[in-house]
Protein backbone atom coordinates (compact mmCIF):
# COMPACT_ATOMS: atom_id res chain seq x y z
CA UNK A 1 0.00 0.00 0.00
CA UNK A 2 1.65 3.43 -0.55
CA UNK A 3 1.87 6.06 2.13
CA UNK A 4 0.20 9.03 1.70
CA UNK A 5 3.45 10.98 0.84
CA UNK A 6 3.81 8.76 -1.95
CA UNK A 7 1.02 9.01 -3.30
CA UNK A 8 1.14 12.71 -3.41
CA UNK A 9 4.39 12.59 -5.32
CA UNK A 10 3.23 10.42 -8.16
CA UNK A 11 0.61 13.11 -8.97
CA UNK A 12 0.57 14.58 -12.15
CA UNK A 13 -0.15 17.65 -11.35
CA UNK A 14 -1.47 20.96 -13.48
CA UNK A 15 -0.29 23.64 -13.97
CA UNK A 16 -1.77 26.25 -11.77
CA UNK A 17 -2.60 28.37 -14.73
CA UNK A 18 -4.76 26.05 -16.10
CA UNK A 19 -6.20 25.62 -12.86
CA UNK A 20 -7.25 29.09 -12.96
CA UNK A 21 -8.75 29.48 -16.27
CA UNK A 22 -11.43 27.06 -15.26
CA UNK A 23 -11.97 29.31 -12.33
CA UNK A 24 -12.37 32.29 -15.22
CA UNK A 25 -9.06 33.85 -13.70
CA UNK A 26 -6.49 35.27 -16.49
CA UNK A 27 -2.89 34.99 -16.00
CA UNK A 28 -2.78 38.05 -14.99
CA UNK A 29 -4.54 37.74 -12.28
CA UNK A 30 -1.75 35.59 -10.73
CA UNK A 31 1.51 35.67 -9.05
CA UNK A 32 2.97 32.56 -9.57
CA UNK A 33 5.13 31.00 -6.96
CA UNK A 34 6.92 28.28 -9.29
CA UNK A 35 4.67 26.00 -11.64
CA UNK A 36 2.18 24.44 -9.38
CA UNK A 37 1.30 27.76 -6.83
CA UNK A 38 0.44 30.96 -7.34
CA UNK A 39 -1.21 33.80 -4.99
CA UNK A 40 -4.40 36.09 -6.57
CA UNK A 41 -3.75 39.26 -6.98
CA UNK A 42 -5.94 42.23 -4.98
CA UNK A 43 -7.13 43.53 -8.22
CA UNK A 44 -8.66 40.01 -8.85
CA UNK A 45 -10.71 39.81 -5.79
CA UNK A 46 -11.95 42.83 -6.46
CA UNK A 47 -13.50 42.25 -9.49
CA UNK A 48 -14.93 38.79 -8.28
CA UNK A 49 -16.73 40.44 -5.67
CA UNK A 50 -19.48 41.40 -8.82
CA UNK A 51 -19.91 37.61 -8.86
CA UNK A 52 -23.01 36.09 -7.02
CA UNK A 53 -22.69 33.72 -4.22
CA UNK A 54 -22.49 30.12 -4.17
CA UNK A 55 -23.47 27.41 -1.32
CA UNK A 56 -21.00 27.50 1.53
CA UNK A 57 -21.06 24.34 3.30
CA UNK A 58 -18.47 24.29 6.69
CA UNK A 59 -16.91 20.90 7.43
CA UNK A 60 -16.15 20.13 10.76
CA UNK A 61 -15.87 16.74 13.55
CA UNK A 62 -16.58 15.40 16.83
CA UNK A 63 -13.71 15.98 19.87
CA UNK A 64 -10.71 14.74 17.93
CA UNK A 65 -8.73 11.20 19.46
CA UNK A 66 -5.67 9.69 18.61
CA UNK A 67 -8.22 7.03 16.13
CA UNK A 68 -8.63 9.52 14.00
CA UNK A 69 -11.17 11.28 12.22
CA UNK A 70 -10.46 12.59 8.95
CA UNK A 71 -12.06 15.74 8.79
CA UNK A 72 -9.75 17.84 6.25
CA UNK A 73 -9.56 14.55 4.10
CA UNK A 74 -12.96 14.19 4.02
CA UNK A 75 -13.53 17.88 3.21
CA UNK A 76 -11.05 17.53 0.03
CA UNK A 77 -12.59 14.20 -0.77
CA UNK A 78 -16.48 15.91 -0.99
CA UNK A 79 -15.04 18.84 -3.15
CA UNK A 80 -13.82 16.19 -5.35
CA UNK A 81 -17.07 14.50 -5.56
CA UNK A 82 -19.24 17.42 -6.32
CA UNK A 83 -16.68 18.27 -9.23
CA UNK A 84 -17.15 14.38 -10.54
CA UNK A 85 -20.91 15.21 -10.14
CA UNK A 86 -20.57 18.05 -12.69
CA UNK A 87 -20.81 21.14 -9.88
CA UNK A 88 -18.27 23.59 -9.62
CA UNK A 89 -16.62 23.13 -5.56
CA UNK A 90 -13.38 25.11 -4.50
CA UNK A 91 -12.14 23.88 -1.29
CA UNK A 92 -10.97 26.82 1.01
CA UNK A 93 -8.47 25.73 3.48
CA UNK A 94 -6.16 26.85 6.30
CA UNK A 95 -2.32 26.23 5.88
CA UNK A 96 -0.33 23.81 8.00
CA UNK A 97 1.75 25.13 10.85
CA UNK A 98 5.35 23.50 11.16
CA UNK A 99 4.95 22.86 14.49
CA UNK A 100 2.77 20.12 14.05
CA UNK A 101 4.29 19.12 11.02
CA UNK A 102 7.87 18.01 13.07
CA UNK A 103 6.04 17.69 16.19
CA UNK A 104 3.08 15.40 16.26
CA UNK A 105 1.00 14.74 13.24
CA UNK A 106 3.51 15.73 10.23
CA UNK A 107 1.50 17.07 7.20
CA UNK A 108 -1.88 18.29 6.86
CA UNK A 109 -2.77 17.90 3.56
CA UNK A 110 -5.41 15.80 3.53
CA UNK A 111 -4.69 11.88 2.82
CA UNK A 112 -4.69 9.13 0.84
CA UNK A 113 -6.48 10.15 -2.78
CA UNK A 114 -8.11 13.02 -1.29
CA UNK A 115 -4.53 15.33 -1.10
CA UNK A 116 -3.82 18.59 -1.71
CA UNK A 117 -0.72 19.01 -3.85
CA UNK A 118 1.60 19.93 -3.98
CA UNK A 119 2.19 18.35 -0.62
CA UNK A 120 5.63 18.95 0.22
CA UNK A 121 5.64 22.27 -0.81
CA UNK A 122 1.75 23.11 1.74
CA UNK A 123 3.70 21.56 4.94
CA UNK A 124 7.08 23.21 4.48
CA UNK A 125 7.32 26.91 3.84
CA UNK A 126 4.76 27.16 1.02
CA UNK A 127 4.41 30.43 -0.09
CA UNK A 128 6.19 31.98 2.84
CA UNK A 129 2.97 33.70 4.66
CA UNK A 130 3.54 32.45 7.95
CA UNK A 131 7.18 33.42 7.49
CA UNK A 132 5.69 37.17 6.97
CA UNK A 133 3.20 36.89 10.35
CA UNK A 134 6.38 35.71 12.53
CA UNK A 135 8.62 38.72 11.17
CA UNK A 136 5.84 41.47 11.54
CA UNK A 137 4.61 39.72 14.85
CA UNK A 138 8.38 39.97 16.09
CA UNK A 139 8.84 43.15 14.29
CA UNK A 140 6.58 44.53 16.90
CA UNK A 141 7.88 43.08 19.67
CA UNK A 142 11.44 44.89 18.52
CA UNK A 143 10.09 48.58 18.40
CA UNK A 144 7.98 47.70 21.59
CA UNK A 145 11.49 46.97 23.31
CA UNK A 146 12.68 49.60 21.49
CA UNK A 147 10.53 52.42 22.90
CA UNK A 148 11.38 51.10 25.87
CA UNK A 149 14.87 51.52 26.15
CA UNK A 150 14.74 55.07 24.10
CA UNK A 151 13.97 57.19 27.30
CA UNK A 152 9.91 55.00 27.25
CA UNK A 153 8.02 57.93 25.93
CA UNK A 154 5.04 56.11 26.09
CA UNK A 155 5.62 55.34 29.92
CA UNK A 156 5.03 51.62 28.79
CA UNK A 157 4.56 49.58 32.08
CA UNK A 158 7.35 46.93 31.34
CA UNK A 159 5.40 44.38 33.85
CA UNK A 160 2.02 45.15 31.69
CA UNK A 161 3.49 44.28 28.62
CA UNK A 162 1.36 41.89 26.90
CA UNK A 163 2.76 41.34 23.28
CA UNK A 164 4.89 37.89 23.16
CA UNK A 165 7.28 37.19 20.29
CA UNK A 166 6.29 33.78 18.12
CA UNK A 167 8.09 30.93 15.90
CA UNK A 168 6.27 28.84 13.90
CA UNK A 169 7.70 25.29 15.97
CA UNK A 170 7.02 23.66 19.01
CA UNK A 171 10.17 24.78 21.60
CA UNK A 172 8.62 24.25 25.14
CA UNK A 173 11.79 26.48 26.30
CA UNK A 174 11.01 29.52 25.15
CA UNK A 175 7.63 29.73 26.74
CA UNK A 176 8.94 32.00 29.89
CA UNK A 177 12.22 33.53 29.02
CA UNK A 178 13.84 36.94 30.21
CA UNK A 179 15.47 39.34 27.56
CA UNK A 180 17.48 42.40 27.93
CA UNK A 181 20.21 40.69 30.03
CA UNK A 182 24.02 41.60 29.83
CA UNK A 183 23.95 45.32 30.34
CA UNK A 184 21.84 48.82 29.60
CA UNK A 185 23.18 48.69 25.53
CA UNK A 186 20.72 45.00 25.64
CA UNK A 187 17.61 46.69 26.41
CA UNK A 188 15.60 46.42 29.52
CA UNK A 189 15.32 43.33 31.46
CA UNK A 190 12.27 41.84 31.67
CA UNK A 191 10.26 38.77 31.66
CA UNK A 192 8.75 37.35 28.12
CA UNK A 193 7.93 34.39 26.06
CA UNK A 194 7.32 33.59 22.89
CA UNK A 195 3.75 31.90 21.45
CA UNK A 196 3.77 29.57 18.21
CA UNK A 197 3.66 31.85 15.23
CA UNK A 198 -0.28 30.60 14.12
CA UNK A 199 -1.62 31.65 17.75
CA UNK A 200 -0.25 35.69 16.99
CA UNK A 201 -2.95 38.07 16.68
CA UNK A 202 -0.99 38.61 13.93
CA UNK A 203 -2.30 35.66 11.85
CA UNK A 204 -6.07 36.35 12.97
CA UNK A 205 -5.82 39.82 11.65
CA UNK A 206 -4.73 38.52 8.29
CA UNK A 207 -7.36 35.65 8.56
CA UNK A 208 -10.10 37.96 9.36
CA UNK A 209 -9.16 41.09 7.10
CA UNK A 210 -11.16 41.72 4.26
CA UNK A 211 -8.73 44.09 2.22
CA UNK A 212 -5.49 45.44 2.26
CA UNK A 213 -6.77 48.74 4.14
CA UNK A 214 -9.10 46.79 7.01
CA UNK A 215 -5.92 44.73 7.63
CA UNK A 216 -3.67 48.13 8.26
CA UNK A 217 -6.32 49.31 10.33
CA UNK A 218 -6.56 45.61 12.40
CA UNK A 219 -2.89 46.16 13.04
CA UNK A 220 -2.74 49.34 14.34
CA UNK A 221 -5.72 48.66 16.71
CA UNK A 222 -3.50 45.52 18.39
CA UNK A 223 -3.07 45.95 22.36
CA UNK A 224 0.61 45.27 22.92
CA UNK A 225 1.07 46.70 26.31
CA UNK A 226 -0.52 49.14 29.60
CA UNK A 227 1.09 52.30 30.71
CA UNK A 228 1.43 53.48 34.08
CA UNK A 229 -1.86 54.75 33.94
CA UNK A 230 -3.28 51.18 32.74
CA UNK A 231 -4.72 52.40 29.50
CA UNK A 232 -3.70 50.41 26.65
CA UNK A 233 -0.76 51.20 23.82
CA UNK A 234 -1.50 49.58 21.18
CA UNK A 235 1.03 49.13 17.59
CA UNK A 236 -0.32 52.64 15.85
CA UNK A 237 1.20 54.12 19.43
CA UNK A 238 4.50 52.37 18.95
CA UNK A 239 4.19 53.77 14.93
CA UNK A 240 4.64 49.93 13.71
CA UNK A 241 1.58 50.35 11.78
CA UNK A 242 2.62 51.07 8.25
CA UNK A 243 5.97 48.84 8.12
CA UNK A 244 3.94 45.23 9.83
CA UNK A 245 1.29 45.97 6.61
CA UNK A 246 4.03 46.26 4.34
CA UNK A 247 5.12 42.83 5.46
CA UNK A 248 2.40 41.30 5.02
CA UNK A 249 1.37 42.66 1.57
CA UNK A 250 2.26 39.85 -0.37
CA UNK A 251 0.70 37.24 2.36
CA UNK A 252 -2.69 38.61 2.56
CA UNK A 253 -3.31 36.96 -1.09
CA UNK A 254 -5.08 33.94 -1.10
CA UNK A 255 -2.78 31.13 -1.98
CA UNK A 256 -4.10 28.43 -5.04
CA UNK A 257 -3.27 24.93 -5.40
CA UNK A 258 -4.83 21.64 -6.62
CA UNK A 259 -6.25 18.46 -4.98
CA UNK A 260 -4.85 15.31 -6.95
CA UNK A 261 -7.96 15.36 -9.57
CA UNK A 262 -7.09 18.74 -10.35
CA UNK A 263 -10.09 20.31 -8.55
CA UNK A 264 -9.15 24.27 -7.23
CA UNK A 265 -8.43 24.74 -3.59
CA UNK A 266 -7.31 27.72 -1.53
CA UNK A 267 -4.61 27.06 1.03
CA UNK A 268 -4.73 30.65 2.97
CA UNK A 269 -4.12 31.34 7.15
CA UNK A 270 -3.85 28.76 9.81
CA UNK A 271 -4.72 29.86 13.27
CA UNK A 272 -5.20 26.57 15.51
CA UNK A 273 -8.52 26.31 16.76
CA UNK A 274 -7.32 25.40 20.43
CA UNK A 275 -5.65 28.82 21.04
CA UNK A 276 -7.10 31.20 18.20
CA UNK A 277 -10.15 31.57 16.15
CA UNK A 278 -9.64 27.93 13.94
CA UNK A 279 -10.38 29.15 10.47
CA UNK A 280 -8.95 29.82 7.16
CA UNK A 281 -9.01 34.12 5.94
CA UNK A 282 -12.18 35.57 5.19
CA UNK A 283 -10.38 36.39 2.01
CA UNK A 284 -10.07 32.90 0.84
CA UNK A 285 -13.58 31.88 1.93
CA UNK A 286 -15.16 34.94 -0.05
CA UNK A 287 -12.99 34.28 -3.22
CA UNK A 288 -14.07 30.58 -3.28
CA UNK A 289 -17.84 31.56 -3.23
CA UNK A 290 -17.33 34.07 -5.70
CA UNK A 291 -15.90 31.93 -8.43
CA UNK A 292 -17.39 28.71 -7.40
CA UNK A 293 -20.79 27.25 -7.10
CA UNK A 294 -19.55 25.58 -4.28
CA UNK A 295 -17.46 26.92 -1.39
CA UNK A 296 -16.36 23.83 1.10
CA UNK A 297 -14.07 25.08 4.01
CA UNK A 298 -13.17 23.69 7.21
CA UNK A 299 -12.68 24.80 10.69
CA UNK A 300 -10.15 23.33 13.16
CA UNK A 301 -11.03 20.45 15.79
CA UNK A 302 -14.38 19.82 17.14
CA UNK A 303 -18.18 21.55 16.40
CA UNK A 304 -17.29 22.65 20.03
CA UNK A 305 -14.12 24.76 18.70
CA UNK A 306 -13.72 25.42 15.22
CA UNK A 307 -17.20 25.66 14.35
CA UNK A 308 -18.48 27.78 16.85
CA UNK A 309 -15.59 30.12 16.39
CA UNK A 310 -16.23 30.13 12.69
CA UNK A 311 -20.05 30.87 13.09
CA UNK A 312 -19.80 33.03 15.93
CA UNK A 313 -16.86 35.46 14.93
CA UNK A 314 -16.11 34.72 11.35
CA UNK A 315 -19.12 34.29 9.79
CA UNK A 316 -20.71 37.70 12.54
CA UNK A 317 -17.87 39.56 11.07
CA UNK A 318 -17.35 38.72 7.38
CA UNK A 319 -21.39 38.57 6.70
CA UNK A 320 -21.11 34.84 5.59
CA UNK A 321 -24.24 33.00 5.62
CA UNK A 322 -23.81 29.50 5.27
CA UNK A 323 -26.13 26.83 3.89
CA UNK A 324 -25.12 23.29 5.70
CA UNK A 325 -22.74 21.86 8.11
CA UNK A 326 -21.04 18.32 7.62
CA UNK A 327 -19.93 16.66 10.92
CA UNK A 328 -17.15 13.89 10.53
CA UNK A 329 -16.68 11.18 12.85
CA UNK A 330 -15.20 7.60 12.78
CA UNK A 331 -16.62 4.41 14.59
CA UNK A 332 -12.74 4.31 15.78
CA UNK A 333 -12.80 7.76 17.28
CA UNK A 334 -16.61 6.84 18.49
CA UNK A 335 -15.55 3.91 20.25
CA UNK A 336 -12.67 5.83 22.06
CA UNK A 337 -14.94 8.61 22.83
CA UNK A 338 -16.79 5.09 24.34
CA UNK A 339 -13.75 4.49 26.44
CA UNK A 340 -12.11 1.91 24.51
CA UNK A 341 -8.32 1.49 24.26
CA UNK A 342 -6.74 2.53 21.11
CA UNK A 343 -5.28 -1.05 20.68
CA UNK A 344 -8.48 -2.80 20.85
CA UNK A 345 -10.58 -0.45 18.56
CA UNK A 346 -10.37 -2.66 15.68
CA UNK A 347 -12.87 -5.32 17.18
CA UNK A 348 -16.64 -4.83 17.50
CA UNK A 349 -18.07 -3.10 20.21
CA UNK A 350 -21.51 -1.82 20.25
CA UNK A 351 -22.02 -1.07 23.86
CA UNK A 352 -18.68 1.41 23.97
CA UNK A 353 -20.24 2.81 20.29
CA UNK A 354 -23.31 3.88 21.92
CA UNK A 355 -21.64 5.41 24.41
CA UNK A 356 -19.17 7.29 22.41
CA UNK A 357 -21.95 8.31 19.73
CA UNK A 358 -23.22 10.98 22.96
CA UNK A 359 -20.20 12.81 21.80
CA UNK A 360 -21.54 13.06 18.10
CA UNK A 361 -25.27 13.63 19.01
CA UNK A 362 -23.52 16.78 20.93
CA UNK A 363 -22.23 18.15 17.92
CA UNK A 364 -25.39 17.28 15.92
CA UNK A 365 -27.33 19.48 18.22
CA UNK A 366 -25.21 22.30 18.56
CA UNK A 367 -24.98 22.38 14.87
CA UNK A 368 -28.97 22.73 15.36
CA UNK A 369 -28.62 25.39 18.00
CA UNK A 370 -27.32 28.18 14.80
CA UNK A 371 -30.58 26.87 12.65
CA UNK A 372 -28.54 25.06 10.00
CA UNK A 373 -28.99 21.25 8.34
CA UNK A 374 -26.37 19.02 8.78
CA UNK A 375 -25.21 15.71 7.54
CA UNK A 376 -22.83 13.64 9.69
CA UNK A 377 -19.89 11.72 7.24
CA UNK A 378 -18.66 8.60 8.43
CA UNK A 379 -15.20 8.46 7.39
CA UNK A 380 -14.79 4.73 7.07
CA UNK A 381 -12.22 2.31 8.24
CA UNK A 382 -11.97 -1.40 7.09
CA UNK A 383 -12.65 -2.33 10.62
CA UNK A 384 -16.51 -0.80 11.01
CA UNK A 385 -18.42 -3.26 11.13
CA UNK A 386 -21.98 -4.04 9.34
CA UNK A 387 -24.10 -3.58 12.83
CA UNK A 388 -21.75 -0.20 14.23
CA UNK A 389 -22.28 1.88 10.91
CA UNK A 390 -26.45 0.24 10.90
CA UNK A 391 -26.52 1.35 14.84
CA UNK A 392 -24.80 4.87 14.16
CA UNK A 393 -26.83 5.09 11.01
CA UNK A 394 -29.95 4.79 13.38
CA UNK A 395 -28.83 7.00 16.40
CA UNK A 396 -28.38 9.76 13.68
CA UNK A 397 -31.48 9.52 12.23
CA UNK A 398 -33.73 9.57 15.09
CA UNK A 399 -31.62 12.89 15.47
CA UNK A 400 -33.17 14.29 12.72
CA UNK A 401 -29.48 13.81 10.81
CA UNK A 402 -28.50 11.93 7.50
CA UNK A 403 -25.62 10.04 7.10
CA UNK A 404 -23.00 8.83 4.71
CA UNK A 405 -20.31 6.68 4.31
CA UNK A 406 -17.25 8.52 3.12
CA UNK A 407 -14.43 6.29 1.24
CA UNK A 408 -12.76 8.89 0.03
CA UNK A 409 -9.10 7.73 1.44
CA UNK A 410 -9.08 4.70 -0.41
CA UNK A 411 -11.05 6.05 -3.68
CA UNK A 412 -10.79 9.50 -4.24
CA UNK A 413 -13.61 11.10 -5.51
CA UNK A 414 -15.50 8.05 -6.16
CA UNK A 415 -15.02 7.26 -2.35
CA UNK A 416 -17.24 10.41 -1.92
CA UNK A 417 -20.48 10.18 -4.26
CA UNK A 418 -22.44 9.42 -1.40
CA UNK A 419 -21.93 12.46 0.62
CA UNK A 420 -21.95 14.97 -2.12
CA UNK A 421 -25.31 13.37 -3.48
CA UNK A 422 -26.76 13.69 -0.02
CA UNK A 423 -24.84 17.25 1.00
CA UNK A 424 -26.75 18.16 -2.35
CA UNK A 425 -30.44 17.06 -1.42
CA UNK A 426 -30.42 18.87 1.99
CA UNK A 427 -28.87 21.92 0.37
CA UNK A 428 -31.86 21.77 -2.27
CA UNK A 429 -34.57 20.18 0.40
CA UNK A 430 -33.60 21.93 3.80
CA UNK A 431 -33.73 25.76 4.43
CA UNK A 432 -31.00 27.28 6.53
CA UNK A 433 -31.44 30.12 8.59
CA UNK A 434 -28.26 31.06 10.05
CA UNK A 435 -28.09 33.24 13.22
CA UNK A 436 -24.96 33.23 15.94
CA UNK A 437 -25.68 32.06 19.26
CA UNK A 438 -25.25 34.93 20.98
CA UNK A 439 -25.78 38.48 21.20
CA UNK A 440 -23.10 40.59 21.18
CA UNK A 441 -24.53 43.29 23.27
CA UNK A 442 -25.02 40.79 26.50
CA UNK A 443 -22.03 41.18 29.00
CA UNK A 444 -19.00 39.28 28.75
CA UNK A 445 -19.75 36.83 31.39
CA UNK A 446 -23.01 35.90 29.47
CA UNK A 447 -21.46 35.44 26.36
CA UNK A 448 -18.96 33.11 28.04
CA UNK A 449 -21.58 31.43 29.98
CA UNK A 450 -23.95 31.05 26.88
CA UNK A 451 -20.67 29.14 24.59
CA UNK A 452 -20.27 26.53 27.53
CA UNK A 453 -23.57 25.94 28.43
CA UNK A 454 -24.71 25.60 25.08
CA UNK A 455 -21.91 24.44 23.39
CA UNK A 456 -20.08 22.36 25.62
CA UNK A 457 -22.92 21.42 28.30
CA UNK A 458 -21.72 23.02 31.27
CA UNK A 459 -23.44 23.08 34.51
CA UNK A 460 -21.69 26.81 35.13
CA UNK A 461 -18.39 28.95 34.26
CA UNK A 462 -16.41 29.99 37.68
CA UNK A 463 -14.16 32.94 36.82
CA UNK A 464 -11.09 33.33 38.60
CA UNK A 465 -10.60 36.75 40.57
CA UNK A 466 -8.14 38.51 37.91
CA UNK A 467 -11.18 37.48 35.30
CA UNK A 468 -13.48 39.46 37.01
CA UNK A 469 -11.13 42.57 36.99
CA UNK A 470 -10.58 42.16 33.51
CA UNK A 471 -14.33 42.05 32.74
CA UNK A 472 -14.90 45.28 34.38
CA UNK A 473 -11.81 47.19 32.90
CA UNK A 474 -12.90 45.89 29.34
CA UNK A 475 -16.51 47.07 30.10
CA UNK A 476 -15.35 50.52 30.73
CA UNK A 477 -13.04 50.86 27.41
CA UNK A 478 -15.57 50.00 25.21
CA UNK A 479 -14.40 46.23 24.56
CA UNK A 480 -17.46 44.30 25.99
CA UNK A 481 -19.09 43.89 22.73
CA UNK A 482 -16.95 41.70 21.59
CA UNK A 483 -17.40 38.59 20.16
CA UNK A 484 -15.99 35.51 22.69
CA UNK A 485 -12.66 33.38 20.97
CA UNK A 486 -12.21 30.44 24.21
CA UNK A 487 -9.14 29.12 24.38
CA UNK A 488 -10.01 25.60 25.22
CA UNK A 489 -8.45 21.66 25.23
CA UNK A 490 -9.78 19.95 21.86
CA UNK A 491 -9.96 16.66 23.13
CA UNK A 492 -13.15 16.73 25.57
CA UNK A 493 -16.42 19.03 25.58
CA UNK A 494 -15.26 20.16 28.72
CA UNK A 495 -12.01 22.26 29.38
CA UNK A 496 -10.80 18.59 30.74
CA UNK A 497 -8.59 16.47 28.51
CA UNK A 498 -9.48 13.32 30.06
CA UNK A 499 -13.16 13.92 29.91
CA UNK A 500 -14.54 11.82 27.15
CA UNK A 501 -17.87 11.47 25.02
CA UNK A 502 -20.28 13.58 26.26
CA UNK A 503 -19.45 14.50 30.00
CA UNK A 504 -21.96 16.23 32.31
CA UNK A 505 -22.05 18.32 35.49
CA UNK A 506 -18.97 19.50 35.30
CA UNK A 507 -17.89 23.59 34.95
CA UNK A 508 -15.56 25.44 33.06
CA UNK A 509 -13.36 27.59 34.58
CA UNK A 510 -12.13 30.74 32.63
CA UNK A 511 -8.62 31.69 34.22
CA UNK A 512 -7.21 34.75 32.21
CA UNK A 513 -9.47 37.13 29.43
CA UNK A 514 -6.95 38.74 26.85
CA UNK A 515 -8.71 41.39 24.37
CA UNK A 516 -7.30 40.53 20.76
CA UNK A 517 -8.63 44.05 19.57
CA UNK A 518 -6.96 43.82 16.55
CA UNK A 519 -8.59 40.50 15.63
CA UNK A 520 -12.14 41.80 17.55
CA UNK A 521 -13.04 39.49 19.93
CA UNK A 522 -11.80 38.56 23.34
CA UNK A 523 -9.61 35.39 24.23
CA UNK A 524 -10.81 33.32 27.67
CA UNK A 525 -8.22 31.06 28.20
CA UNK A 526 -9.79 27.80 29.79
CA UNK A 527 -8.01 24.92 31.61
CA UNK A 528 -4.32 24.34 31.07
CA UNK A 529 -3.70 25.40 27.31
CA UNK A 530 -0.56 26.55 26.13
CA UNK A 531 0.09 28.83 23.24
CA UNK A 532 3.62 26.85 22.65
CA UNK A 533 3.06 23.58 22.08
CA UNK A 534 6.43 21.04 22.74
CA UNK A 535 7.71 18.05 20.95
CA UNK A 536 6.50 15.04 21.92
CA UNK A 537 8.83 12.11 22.98
CA UNK A 538 9.41 10.88 19.56
CA UNK A 539 8.75 14.11 17.38
CA UNK A 540 7.58 13.56 13.76
CA UNK A 541 10.81 15.11 12.68
CA UNK A 542 12.70 12.19 13.88
CA UNK A 543 11.28 10.33 10.66
CA UNK A 544 12.01 12.94 8.35
CA UNK A 545 14.61 13.31 5.41
CA UNK A 546 15.31 13.86 2.06
CA UNK A 547 18.09 12.06 -0.83
CA UNK A 548 20.42 13.23 -2.79
CA UNK A 549 17.22 13.40 -5.76
CA UNK A 550 15.38 15.63 -3.77
CA UNK A 551 12.98 12.92 -2.80
CA UNK A 552 11.22 13.61 0.47
CA UNK A 553 10.24 10.95 2.75
CA UNK A 554 8.50 10.96 6.11
CA UNK A 555 6.38 13.88 5.93
CA UNK A 556 3.63 11.73 6.37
Amino acid sequence: MLTDVQIAQSAQMQPIKEIADRLGLAEDDLELYGKYKAKISLDAISKAKENPDGKLVLVTAINPTPAGEGKTTTMIGLSQALNKLGKKSIVAMREPSLGPCFGVKGGAAGGGYAQVVPMEDINLHFTGDIHAITTANNLIAAMLDNSIQQGNPLHIDTRQIVWKRVVDLNDRALRHIVVGLGGKVNGVPREDGFDISVASEVMAILCLATSLEDLKQRAGRMIVAYNDAGEPVTVDDIKATGAVTLLLKDAIKPNLVQTLDHTPVFVHGGPFANIAHGCNSVMATQLALKLGDYAITEAGFGADLGAEKFLDIKCRQAGLKPDAVVIVATVRALKMHGGVAKEDLAEENLEALRKGIGNLEKHIENIAKYNLPGVVAINAFPTDTEAELQLLNEICKSKGVDVAISRVWAQGADGGIELAEKLLEILETKEADFAPLYDLNLPIADKIRTIAKEIYGADDVVFMKKVMTKMQKYTEQGLSNLPICVAKTQYSLSDDPTLLGRPEGFTVTISDLIPNTGAGFLVAISGDIMRMPGLPKVPAAVNMDIDEDGTIVGLF
